[in-house]
């Protein structure tokens, strides 16, 4: 927090503490007279009413029990909080009529307050009186990220275990004789009842009349921590975590502002417990996304359930997305450590994939989730016991980059010397603007994944498989053609009579196009892994990602280069049949990964293959489905290999 809005909190804090020791009408004119063309430090008096309103709907069932007055003093304050949250909201419209709509809404809390209403009646109007409030207001300003637990903890000890005690239980020696007494962090009725907004202005500005003070040593960001760590205390039952679709239906700014009793009236009964799970789990809310390992053990579990309720459909499609929008984003992270680990995983959850497709195995579908989540604890504890170090940072980015890259720059380099060998210069440029264009517009599919709408796991493999798919048709073809050249005077032939005829204009933008979706396909799975990456590391550690990121770039690069020079200097003939060669071997790579994102996604069942023939670079996985999908990729080049030899002899 900066100077001037320390400066202005605690102006409004001494002038709130001044009206409590003057008479109504003199608190009025005075607060009209602080607050006059000044709307920053009005909406701090207007956070200090919905602090006030919050604390009565807290503390009201203390005052009044079944219509009768059980604690006097309580109720005295009550009374008195009250009557300053209408009389102030009143003063404050006067110069701002958009307030207007609160008076109402106050003036009904003070008359069920003075007709001493049961705590429902009065804990709906605090709720609907402080939503309203917060509405006037603009939207909270919060740190980035949460200190660390443990650091958070530390702090907790050190400035709040005296009074509030190291459990948060109000049991601290030094608040042994206050009055009130230090509030029990663990008391679940009056944590569901209390925002994290209300716990961080107390924090920030204390409570008046209270041994509560405010903690202005503290920075911002220490506050915030502190008020959802002892916000979470009373939730610590709530060890699940969060699943990712459940973010669309409570966001950071609901969490801080509403109580848990409110955001869960609001919710459907099947989002319930996720206010719990969240304040337990606080630090799931600053994430960019949840943590993978949560959404694949999240996805898993809801798995199971749907099986058993006999929903194959969408237990099916669960373990999909356990996998594409789980475990594969930390698939590259975890390998750092152990790549065997990582195979281990990828196995089982293509294994529960096959068994959860048959009806009336429950038994072994829930053995299989079980092992999986036993694996899933195992693999976050290794990541978690040990930081990601800079060197594996920097081999992972720099692997990403250099296998997701070199597929592409191949089948775009490929395209230009065959241009340039056959002195079509001048249609370099549709090669150009295809790759081009698959950068702009890959950037541009990721940024409306973040921040327009959703892209499942699913669409994202069924998208990368069509395009492989697409990908590696059209180098067979181009292979087949070009492999009929590569005799000198078969070449010599076609240039003079077909070459310039059929590169006219549809056949360059269908060059445009297979260079657009070789790179496309590689740039949104590119980012998606850095993305991940990224959230695996420390800000000081970007640097690192970033270093591998420049390093494989640097290394593509040279291989452009390479071939670039030394391509032209080979006769036509040998030019031909090495970029056949590369061809096939492009085709046989893309018609792998084509089958096995298809059958990632989902639309094609994984039969094993009962040899382990798991090649990454080569495309190659250990099912029926994939290796067939290669193989008759070598099949139809074999064929028109051996027709080309028979029509030449």
């Amino acid at each position: 927090m900066t100077l001037q809005a320390i400066t202005r909190a605690a102006l409004a804090v001494v002038v709130f503490a001044t009206l409590a020791v003057l008479s109504p009408q003199t608190q009025a004119q005075s607060l009209a007279n602080q607050t006059a063309n000044q709307p920053e430090l009005q909406q701090e008096y207007m956070r200090q009413i919905a602090q006030l309103v919050e604390y009565i709907g807290v503390d009201y069932s203390e005052a009044v029990a079944n219509g009768e007055v059980v604690n006097a003093g309580e109720y005295a304050e009550m009374e008195e909080f009250s009557a300053i949250i209408l009389r102030n909201i009143n003063t404050l419209a006067t110069d701002n009529p958009a307030l207007q709509t609160l008076i109402q809404p106050a003036q009904q809390l003070r008359e069920l307050i003075m007709s001493k209403a049961n705590l429902a009646e009065v804990r709906g109007a605090t709720s609907q009186l402080r939503a309203q409030i917060l509405q006037q207001l603009p939207k909270v300003e919060l740190p980035e990220v949460l200190l660390p637990t443990a650091q958070t903890k530390e702090i907790y000890q050190a400035q709040c275990s005296a009074c509030h005690g190291q459990q948060g239980q109000g049991d601290g020696p030094a608040g042994q004789n206050l009055e009130p007494a230090p509030t029990n962090f663990t008391d679940l009725e009056r944590a569901e009842n209390r925002s994290l907004l209300g716990l961080y202005d107390a924090i920030t500005k204390g409570i008046d009349d209270t041994a509560m003070m405010a903690f202005t040593n503290l920075t911002e960001q220490q506050r915030w921590s502190l008020a959802f760590y002892v916000g979470s205390l009373a939730f610590q039952h709530g060890t699940e975590v969060a699943r990712q679709a459940s973010m669309d239906v409570i966001d950071l700014q609901q969490m801080v502002n509403t109580s848990p009793a409110q955001l869960r009236a609001e919710l459907p009964s099947s989002q319930a417990n996720l206010v719990n799970i969240l304040r337990a789990n606080p630090q799931q809310l600053f994430q960019a996304e949840i943590s993978p390992f949560a959404v694949a053990k999240a996805r898993l579990q809801a798995a199971e359930e749907a099986y058993k309720a006999g929903d194959l459909k969408r237990a099916n499609h669960l373990a999909v997305s356990a996998y594409l929008d789980g475990f594969e984003l930390i698939e590259n992270g975890l390998s750092a450590y152990d790549a065997a680990q990582t195979k281990a995983i990828e196995a089982q959850m293509m294994n529960l994939r096959r068994i959860i497709a048959t009806p009336d195995q429950q038994a072994q579908v829930s053995a299989a989730i079980s092992d999986i989540l036993a694996a899933l604890e195992r693999a976050q504890d290794t990541m978690n016991e040990q930081q990601l170090s800079n060197t594996a940072l920097a081999t992972a980015s720099f692997v990403i980059l250099l296998r997701e890259g070199l597929e592409a720059l191949l089948v775009v380099l490929a395209l230009i010397t065959v241009l340039r060998r056959t002195e079509r210069n001048d249609a370099v440029k549709y090669v150009h603007s295809g790759w081009l264009a698959a950068l702009v517009l890959g950037g541009l599919t990721w940024w409306a994944a973040q921040s327009l709408i959703s892209i499942s796991g699913a669409s994202r493999e069924i998208m990368e498989g069509v395009a492989a798919g697409l990908a590696a048709v059209v180098l067979v073809y181009v292979g087949i053609w070009m492999h009929s050249k590569t005799n000198a005077q078969a070449w010599q032939q076609y240039i003079k009579q077909n070459l310039n005829a059929h590169l006219a204009a549809g056949t360059l933008w269908g060059i445009a196009l297979l260079s657009f979706i070789a790179v496309y396909r590689e740039v949104f799975e590119t980012v998606l892994f850095y993305q991940s990456l990224l959230t695996q590391a420390q800000s000081a550690q970007h640097t690192s990602v970033w270093g591998g990121f420049i390093a494989a770039a640097v290394v593509l690069a040279m291989i452009t280069w390479g071939i670039l020079r030394f391509s032209v200097k080979l006769p036509i003939a040998k030019f031909f049949a090495y970029t056949t060669y590369l061809l096939l071997i492009l085709a046989f790579v893309l018609a792998g990964k084509a089958m096995i994102a298809f059958q990632e996604a989902g639309w094609i069942n994984a039969t094993p293959f009962p040899v382990p023939s798991n090649i990454d670079w080569l495309g190659m996985a250990a099912t029926w489905e994939s290796l067939g999908a290669q193989l008759l990729v070598l099949i139809v080049f074999s064929v028109f290999f051996l027709k080309q030899r028979q029509a030449t002899k």
